[in-house]
């Protein structure tokens, strides 16, 4: 959330990624959310979705070279606000502070190798025999997986330090893509709009990567939003019981909106 954004504090934020790049991320930063929640749960269960996330996250990592997508997002931005430090008026400390993150996110992602998410998956017998069992439903039970419960059923801290061995080649991900996108949330500031009859068309005058709708809760609405390269529309549904059918709000609806793009 930028500065000035204090509208937004009141809102619900609902986002809509316009390429393949930020919407992998999006899901990725989800997926890094889940883990740092279910870190925080010894128990069983706990242990088990922290597994699932770090499984979940290693697919994602594994179906593209994200590795050099990134890097290539971070080196462009490092490369332009270095370009900005001549520029009257911006503040030097700031700016110092946010090259610093991007240099160190970069450093850590060079040091990993390029398909390590697709090794982890391929020559770990143990994460291949509970990721093969994920898409069943109850199908990491004790009886189907015994090795699986009997590594669950070592102390805390034996768990413990496999997961966070495992987790470690995510870290610098987890870095560099919260870093990514904080940079492209930050890079306009909210803009105030109406919802005439709750429907709003919007042509962006340049190339946006992410979509951003603040929503006040008092709206007691949502939007679907409909967006492609040359213009987005944005239609409001109300839900007031999740038992039945939501139906569209023909009411002007005031909301807020970020067109990101770095």
């Amino acid at each position: 959330m930028t500065s000035g954004s204090a509208e937004a504090i009141d809102s619900i934020c609902f986002e809509q990624p316009l390429n393949e790049r930020v919407r992998t991320f999006l899901r990725l930063e989800f997926l890094f959310g889940q883990h740092a929640h279910h870190r925080q749960d010894r128990s069983q269960y706990g242990l088990r979705a922290r597994l699932q996330t770090l499984l979940d996250t290693l697919t994602v990592l594994s179906r593209s070279d994200l590795k050099k997508d990134i890097l290539k997002e971070l080196l462009e931005q490092h490369a332009h606000l270095t370009r900005l430090a001549a520029r009257p008026g911006v503040d030097p400390d700031r700016l110092g502070h946010v090259l610093k993150e991007l240099t160190t996110s970069v450093n850590g992602l060079q040091q990993l190798a390029t398909q390590f998410a697709g090794s982890a998956l391929r020559d770990n017998e143990f994460l291949i025999s509970i990721h093969n069992r994920t898409s069943i439903p109850g199908g990491s039970c004790g009886f189907d997986l015994p090795a699986y419960h009997f590594w669950l059923s070592q102390p805390y801290d034996v768990v413990n330090r496999d997961l966070d061995a495992w987790f470690a080649d995510l870290a610098p991900f987890e870095v560099a893509i919260g870093l990514y996108l904080k940079l492209l949330r930050g890079s306009t500031e909210l803009t105030p709009a109406v919802a005439r009859g709750g429907l709003y068309v919007h042509a962006p005058q340049g190339p946006v990567q992410l979509l951003r709708v603040f929503v006040p809760h008092s709206a007691a609405a949502y939007p679907e939003i409909s967006a492609g390269a040359h213009r987005f529309t944005i239609r409001f549904v109300s839900l007031r019981d999740v038992n039945r059918r939501s139906s569209q709000v023909h009411s002007d609806v005031p909301f807020s909106i970020q067109c990101c793009t770095l």
